[in-house]
């Protein structure tokens, strides 16, 4: 045999690597997915009964007041009976001790029941007429002014509370995932929603039920190696949100997200 004449056979060639496809190109999976957004609301929320009163009042004041000259010889507008002052200093009264003092469950109902005794105890006695007969003597006069100011001013607080502070955080939950985010800073920290306890603590009648117009407390139990108890005060519709919650994350985000490879 002529060894000269064998053709030596060519090493195989490595095969070269593709290329690397860049993270910026994968497709968002997450945007597939749906989301809550919880936000927390601070206590100024419960408020609107006191600038809705003060603008009606006002608006009474326009049509019903009558003009009186004040010292500088300016006129000013004030309706001419007391009640309204009255009315209106007990409603914000009432608003600042339901916003601060809290009764829930049990202790709302304890309340109310309480109330209703000493009303009837007042009927029973006849003392009614005495307190209704005092009121009248209670001289609180404001004028058209003064509605106007107190009011818009905290309407202004309220719409900025509402709409622009209480939404520079808030709680995004998606299915097997929940992410507290802050728009300043862009900070973000991310829980894992497997075996996440949600609960709604009691209401409190006047403060969930009568200003909230059925706003309520949330407590989310994270577990894992680092546990931890978040407290969500103040959301509104807050029966909504919490099935909303449990809809979500019941549901795996494999179930949801198509995979590129599925025929």
């Amino acid at each position: 045999m002529d060894m000269d004449k064998i053709d030596a056979v060519p090493p195989p060639q490595a095969s070269k690597p593709g290329p690397v496809e860049d993270p910026d190109d994968l497709p968002d999976v997450t945007s597939e997915l749906p989301e809550l957004k919880i936000y927390s609301h601070s206590p100024i929320f419960y408020w609107w009964p006191v600038w809705v009163v003060g603008y009606i009042l006002a608006f009474m004041s326009s049509l019903q007041g009558q003009t009186v000259r004040i010292d500088s010889g300016d006129m000013e507008w004030i309706l001419p009976s007391a009640n309204p002052g009255v009315v209106f200093i007990a409603i914000l009264l009432l608003v600042i001790i339901f916003t601060n003092v809290k009764l829930r469950g049990i202790y709302s109902v304890a309340t109310v029941l309480g109330v209703g005794l000493v009303a009837v105890l007042l009927a029973w006695f006849g003392w009614w007429d005495d307190i209704l007969g005092a009121i009248p003597h209670l001289s609180v006069h404001m004028n058209m002014g003064f509605y106007l100011v107190f009011s818009s001013a905290l309407l202004i607080v309220w719409l900025l509370s509402f709409f622009v502070f209480d939404r520079l955080t808030y709680w995004r939950i998606r299915p097997g995932q929940m992410t507290e985010e802050h728009i300043i800073g862009g900070g973000e920290r991310s829980y894992d929603t497997r075996g996440m306890l949600f609960e709604k603590h009691g209401e409190d009648i006047f403060r969930h039920v009568v200003l909230g117009l059925g706003a309520g407390d949330l407590r989310i139990a994270t577990t894992g190696a680092r546990k931890e108890q978040i407290y969500i005060p103040n959301v509104l519709l807050v029966d909504s949100k919490v099935r909303a919650i449990q809809k979500l994350i019941s549901v795996k985000p494999d179930d949801l997200i198509e995979t590129p490879n599925a025929a």
